[in-house]
């Protein structure tokens, strides 16, 4: 081959390498194409690929390649590199220009040697030792810096023992493999820059996720344990379906950027709950406000009792002040503790109230609103109704803490959740995060919020995360105004979901029949949870093979 011809088919294959460059996402790849190009285009036997660490001034070991010793050793090979960095400066702080790359590195330029044998100005005693251990001959050197788009150096190529193409004779390396490999060390340069931009980018996005999480936990420590173990209940979901090889979901497939976008939806899906009033968030008991208002109903019983015992004690005495006897004392006597009796009665059935349940009958709530018909006198002498208006609302809930008005507000971080995300510019991988963290309150029969979309307008994505969402509120321990429940509870729950069109069916088969819930649980759930399911007694399960 003619030496122009050569010289233009390496520079061909010096701009195929380039594209190659800029598509590979994998850092050991990358790093290893690197060193392989460089090696192919200028006919080495072999080669090394330092990186730089500025913080502890060295050159550290990455990649290695030696085809006459059979040497492969670090990047995707999994051999680690047994050797110890090349240190720029000594002790003293003094450069350390013994060493070939260490000099290239400080230098800044490219160092072209011959002979090692023969070179002087540079200590080649390792070389040497390694060469009599080994019986290699290492003779031509070629080292160049690798600068990123600023001019800092973030590395260093070297190569060994340039091979003559037609005799492959060792010879030195020529100055065209000075120029390309250097040229080369450019691009390769500029695509390790990429791939450290891209991912600190990604570290930088995943730092404020963990930060706005860390936010809503300090709010609500009840929410923080929630935000993180949907998103892993999300993914078993989802990877047991991508498993599925029969039915609705054999030709459902996710790959790895699948998995990261999913993953980020899951982190994000309650992120709306950052504008959502603490104090309902966390509502323990039906009448806990900023404090739990149980404690001045409790005030008022008080004043009842002691207006009955002035009552005893008057009637005790009788008209003109004078003491009464016999039965009509025994009577008045009855009469105050019998309505003691019905007080402390009724103080006991209100704190039962107070605490949320799945139901409230309706004779407890007629109950409630008649003791909230009795009488008392504040401390102004008004005489008012036992219990508020607002307090008989709370107290009177029919399922949870929470009123309607309260529901709203914790309904409505879904909405905030929706335009918090949308407003962000996604990427083109991750650009259905929204979408999928937006749907978790949606039901199959259009009945959710805050769309009202029906199953055939979600994605498989947002479905999977409903599921989770709603499983992990059944299960959790550490809400304040419930204990979690046990695995056949939360599957009886779920099961009645799946046929009343709350959730998607397809899934709930796969998560009963992958045993997702099983897998969760032996994760998250204390011991005395995780009881003997029967799936038979399940409502929505198909026990068919």
């Amino acid at each position: 081959m003619r030496p122009a011809d050569n010289l233009l088919h390496r520079l061909k294959e010096l701009n195929e390498i380039g594209i190659a460059l800029s598509r590979q996402r994998d850092i050991n790849s990358l790093l290893e194409i690197i060193l392989e190009a460089a090696r192919r285009i200028t006919r080495a036997d072999a080669g090394t690929l330092y990186l730089h660490d500025p913080e502890r001034r060295e050159l550290r070991f990455e990649i290695l390649r030696n085809d006459t010793l059979n040497t492969v050793m670090g990047g995707t090979s999994g051999v680690p590199i047994s050797f110890s960095p090349i240190r720029l400066y000594d002790e003293a702080g003094h450069p350390n220009h013994a060493m070939v790359v260490s000099h290239s590195v400080l230098s800044g330029e490219a160092v072209n040697i011959p002979d090692a044998y023969r070179a002087r100005g540079f200590d080649f005693s390792g070389t040497k030792k390694f060469d009599a251990r080994t019986g290699y001959r290492s003779k031509s050197f070629l080292a160049v810096p690798m600068r990123d788009h600023e001019g800092e150096i973030i590395g260093a190529l070297q190569l060994i023992n340039a091979q003559d193409r037609e005799s492959g004779a060792i010879v030195p390396f020529s100055k065209d493999d000075q120029q390309l490999l250097e040229s080369l060390a450019s691009q390769a340069a500029i695509a390790l820059t990429n791939h450290r931009l891209i991912a600190q980018l990604e570290q930088l996005f995943e730092g404020f996720i963990k930060l706005i999480n860390k936010a809503i936990d300090d709010k609500s420590p009840y929410t923080g344990g929630h935000c993180a173990r949907v998103p892993v209940l999300t993914m078993m979901l989802a990877e047991a379906a991508s498993r599925t090889a029969r039915g609705p979901f054999k030709d459902f497939v996710m790959t790895d950027s699948d998995r990261r976008e999913l993953e980020i939806a899951g982190l994000l899906h309650d992120c709306g709950k950052i504008t959502t009033p603490v104090h309902v968030v966390d509502k323990a008991t039906k009448l806990q406000t900023l404090f739990d208002r149980i404690h001045l109903v409790d005030t008022r019983f008080e004043v009842l009792k002691r207006d009955a015992e002035i009552a005893m004690l008057s009637g005790k005495r009788g008209a003109g002040g004078v003491a009464r006897g016999g039965v009509g004392e025994a009577a008045n006597r009855a009469v105050y503790e019998a309505r003691i009796r019905q007080l402390d009665d009724d103080r006991e059935f209100l704190r039962c109230c107070n605490v949320g349940g799945e139901t409230m009958s309706e004779e407890a709530q007629r109950r409630v609103r008649r003791i909230a018909a009795y009488k008392w006198r504040d401390a102004d002498g008004v005489e008012r109704n036992f219990l508020s208006e607002d307090e008989v609302e709370n107290l009177t809930i029919c399922a949870g803490t929470l009123t309607a008005a309260e529901r709203e507000i914790i309904n409505h971080h879904i909405v905030v959740t929706i335009n918090m995300l949308e407003s962000l510019p996604w990427p083109k991988h991750i650009k259905n995060v929204p979408e999928y963290a937006g749907g978790h309150h949606e039901r199959m029969d259009g009945k959710g919020y805050p769309r009202g979309l029906t199953r055939e307008q979600m994605s498989v994505q947002a479905r999977v995360m409903g599921i989770a969402d709603i499983f992990e509120a059944l299960t959790a321990k550490d809400r304040p105004y419930k204990e979690g429940k046990t695995l056949t509870e939360s599957l009886t729950i779920l099961g009645r979901f799946k046929e009343n069109g709350h959730i998607d069916p397809d899934l709930f088969d796969v998560f009963i029949r992958e045993k997702v819930y099983l897998d969760y649980a032996r994760l998250f759930l204390a011991p005395e949870q995780i009881d003997e399911v029967d799936l038979g007694k399940i409502p929505g399960v198909s026990l068919d093979p």
